[in-house]
């Protein structure tokens, strides 16, 4: 068995979801289990060179993981011909001219979402990323939660009947930072530097929804700033100009309909901090992040109005929980792996740019429709394909 090193150029791994998720529990652990399984039985190894704006905070994150290679110097790091890849989980207003670096100096890219902060620079990226012949993809965890997959499972495995509706809870209460600190960093909360909770999380529900029900064909969404000052991570008081909750309706293939709530403004009153109600003809499903239970229609009680008496019935106890059945991995890392393979084998990669172009289009499409307080299609905005990849050779 032979295994190869490939170097990983990580950008914004200083923030809290790019050292945690993507360097610590992806990278540094996949290099820890023995590397990734490629075909023909080699293994690849990852050699991480974090990149940051920040000499102290790259150095001591080096310093704890015994990790050799950091720079603040962009384009030297693209530069090294033992790079092969590159990572971005900057903050969004940044990321378009990272990639497009990392693209034009011909290193196979992975990123955060969203890929842009506008359809017309996402779509220009997936143009560009496709015509270079460099592998391209999205990151695009909460398919992997294991929830999620237990409601891919009872999908595939027909429990649902023709499915009606979909309804999501996501969110969780973010202090403002004045008197307990907030826990997502203050450029969420400003829309000059890319923030906003419908850019942010309606690329996650294109994807979710798309994956598991259909592509989304229309919007109807209302977006809000709740909280109209918040406080930095400097103790410095701010106007928050970004919104920090979205509630959608959103219309998909073969007449589903989804509404999903996103709020950083809402305290918990739920089993986990995202939730998804599935109902079809057959029968029923909530799954969270790692939760899923079921009721089937042989099951289903028979509820009747009456305000009048109390109600005695538990109606939770007659759902049942679904089991695991399998080991469920990081998201983060299992998807890792995937984009690795796709590197070094030279096969396709099915989230790439394009999918997240998607992404990028339905948040552009529930901000339209939030201004102008009417339904969106999506076919109103852009149009654009699926972006062609050039053939890549595999590493």
């Amino acid at each position: 068995m032979t295994t190869r090193t490939l170097g990983v150029v990580m950008n914004g791994v200083t923030g809290r979801m790019g050292y945690r998720q993507h360097l610590v529990r992806s990278i540094l652990a996949i290099n820890e289990g023995g590397g990734v399984a490629v075909a023909g039985g080699g293994r690849v190894l990852l050699q991480p060179v974090l990149v940051g704006r920040s000499e102290s905070k790259l150095r001591e994150i080096c310093e704890r993981h015994a990790i050799k290679n950091w720079t603040t110097d962009l384009a030297g790091a693209l530069r090294d011909p033992d790079n092969h890849l590159y990572f971005d989980a900057q903050v969004t207003s940044a990321r378009v001219g990272a990639i497009t670096r990392a693209i034009e100096a011909g290193k196979h890219v992975y990123t955060e979402k969203p890929t842009a902060e506008t359809l017309a620079e996402a779509v220009e990226l997936a143009r560009l990323a496709g015509e270079s012949g460099v592998r391209h993809g999205v990151v695009q965890d909460k398919l992997f939660l294991p929830g999620l997959l237990k409601l891919r499972r009872l999908v595939d495995g027909g429990f649902f009947g023709r499915v009606l509706s979909v309804r999501g809870e996501f969110g969780y209460w973010v202090f403002e930072g004045d008197w307990q600190s907030a826990q997502r960093p203050s450029w969420n909360y400003r829309a000059e530097d890319g923030g906003g909770i419908a850019l942010d999380m309606f690329c996650h529900w294109s994807y979710v929804l798309e994956n598991l029900f259909g592509r989304v064909e229309a919007v109807t969404a209302r977006t809000v700033t709740h909280i109209a000052e918040r406080v930095d991570e400097d103790g410095r008081a701010y106007r928050a100009t970004a919104d920090d909750a979205a509630y959608g309706i959103f219309e998909l293939e073969a007449g589903v309909v989804a509404q999903i709530n996103s709020s950083w403004c809402v305290r918990v009153h739920r089993d986990e901090l995202v939730e998804f109600q599935v109902d079809g003809t057959h029968g029923s499903a909530v799954a969270g992040l790692r939760g899923c239970r079921i009721q089937h229609r042989a099951s289903t009680p028979k509820p009747v109005w009456n305000p009048d008496v109390p109600v005695t019935h538990s109606f939770r106890d007659d759902w049942q929980e679904v089991p695991d059945n399998e080991e469920f991995d990081n998201g983060f890392k299992v998807q890792w792996e995937m984009f690795v393979r796709a590197v070094v084998d030279g096969t396709p990669f099915p989230y790439d740019f394009t999918a997240g172009a998607r992404g990028v289009r339905l948040a552009e499409a529930g901000l339209r429709s939030s201004a102008e307080g009417r339904r969106v299609e999506l076919r109103e905005l852009r149009e654009f394909g699926e972006v062609r990849t050039a053939p890549a050779e595999a590493l």
